[in-house]
């Protein structure tokens, strides 16, 4: 048996044909697996969707109650029956909930990875390495310029900025699900035990962290507190959020972004940022090569982001490669979660829908600049 035989790539998501089922699939399908619940691979309207607690209860959120005809949640480690497959969810360390796939039949083993980093994360179970004949990657940060660094020194240099700047509000941009959580989670155990206050848009999902025992201290809205109030604090918003007027009910607003994409320095002037934070919830170049070979996997497909270079290292690895051109992956976006419940009830300055709207996700901006920093 082949691993084609198991997985094959389609136009909307990779497919099982002896469980008949996509993994992450871009349009409704009959029965699907989920491995997290960012927008770009959990998508609302499957007859069946399975995948961990945390991701159905995320999605739930996002989308509402009627997100999918029936669901099925799956502990890691537990192996599930899928037709003539068996399935077991490990935990992929990319945001609450997020999981790998192994989808196993007559001895062949394939995983599919989601997405995923190799770092520790205080909002979400550590990544397991799955040995597996075929390994299905992420490629957002593939190239040898993102090497991430350690998160503690970008909440360092945040803290910093604030010791120097007390009377500035630190706003910081930051993805929704998964981002905000860690930033805040990063701030708690460096020692920051002030009041952090949260856009509305970011408030039902990070409440749902919190009662998942995501240790995240005291939180405040932004919604109904006074100018004079936020002088010297710090606020989590959408990114988008950083332009909008919105903003003005701070006092002198000092702007910061959370991603891995800050490593671009043009990427910082684009959006304005004074406080590029480079921390991703994605595996950088060398969590991605070294996951890769850890695997022991001889056949990777690559998918999600810098596809080519990662293929070429593999090759020169001995290893087959192929890249997986499957449209959809990479557009988490908070405006497409406007039939969503958790977004709406937003209630901030400005416009609303714009407020709680969020750029494409990291995984979404493929090409780096031409400056990128080179450290």
């Amino acid at each position: 048996m082949r691993p084609e035989d198991i997985l094959m790539p389609t136009p909307v998501g990779t497919f099982c044909k002896l469980g008949s089922f996509h993994i992450d699939p871009t349009r409704p399908v009959e029965r699907a697996l989920i491995t997290h619940a960012h927008s770009d691979h959990a998508r609302p309207g499957h007859g069946a969707v399975l995948a961990t607690q945390e991701t159905l209860d995320l999605m739930r959120l996002r989308y509402g109650d009627n997100f999918a005809g029936a669901t099925q949640a799956a502990r890691y480690g537990e192996g599930v029956s899928v037709g003539d497959v068996k399935v077991t969810l490990h935990p992929a360390g990319h945001v609450l909930g997020s999981a790998q796939a192994l989808v196993e039949a007559n001895g062949l083993r394939v995983v599919a990875s989601g997405d995923y980093k190799n770092v520790a994360d205080p909002t979400c179970v550590p990544f397991e390495l799955v040995a597996c004949d075929l390994f299905i990657t992420e490629a957002t940060f593939a190239l040898p310029v993102f090497r991430h660094g350690d998160p503690r020194l970008e909440i360092a240099k945040l803290l910093h900025s604030l010791a120097l700047f007390p009377e500035r509000a630190h706003l910081i941009g930051a993805y929704s699900l998964g981002k905000a959580q860690r930033v805040i989670a990063l701030l708690r155990q460096h020692g920051y035990h002030a009041p952090i206050y949260l856009h509305g848009a970011m408030e039902r999902i990070t409440q749902y962290y919190a009662s998942r025992g995501i240790a995240l201290g005291e939180l405040r809205v932004v919604r109904g507190a006074a100018k004079s109030e936020l002088a010297g604090t710090i606020t989590l918003c959408p990114p988008s959020a950083l332009s909008d007027l919105w903003t003005r009910r701070f006092p002198d607003p000092l702007t910061a972004m959370a991603s891995g994409w800050m490593r671009i320095r043009a990427r910082a002037r684009q959006y304005g940022v004074a406080l590029p934070l480079v921390i991703s919830d994605h595996a950088d170049w060398d969590g991605l090569t070294a996951t890769v070979a850890a695997t022991g996997a001889g056949e990777i497909w690559v998918t999600h982001g810098q596809e080519d270079a990662l293929v070429h290292w593999c090759g020169t690895r001995g290893l087959k490669a192929r890249p997986l051109d499957i449209v959809g992956y990479g557009d988490e976006d908070e405006e497409g979660l406007s039939t969503g419940a958790a977004e709406r009830q937003d209630g901030e300055a400005g416009s609303p829908d714009d407020a709680a709207r969020e750029p494409r996700s990291e995984s979404a901006q493929r090409v780096p600049d031409a400056d990128a920093d080179k450290t």
